[in-house]
């Protein structure tokens, strides 16, 4: 049996589908037929508008800009993290009787 390819689908294809379903009374079965995409797939899409109309579908790659924000952080701290242990080594280091 042959895997279906998953299709992507674009920012703009993924906001007029929305826009068929909210501004224009279009129902999600008859979007979904007209289109080629399952319902709960559109149901989805809907749900990403409602809760974030900005930033909703992002794109492949590109993070809203909340979840970069946590990802810089959570370098930073690794960093910190690394730059502790170094400071904690060498506070060791220098404790101990050299003498």
């Amino acid at each position: 049996m042959a895997q279906k390819k998953r299709r992507i689908h674009s920012r703009e294809f993924k906001l007029e589908a929305v826009r068929l379903i909210r501004d224009r009374g279009v129902s999600v079965a008859q979007a979904s037929r007209d289109l080629g995409v399952h319902e709960n797939l559109l149901r989805q899409w809907s749900r990403d508008f409602e809760a974030d109309p900005g930033q909703a579908f992002p794109g492949q790659g590109q993070m809203k800009p909340e979840q970069a924000e946590i990802e810089r952080l959570r370098r930073e701290v690794i960093k910190l993290k690394a730059e502790r242990d170094i400071l904690k080594k060498a506070a060791a280091y220098f404790a101990k009787d050299h003498t």
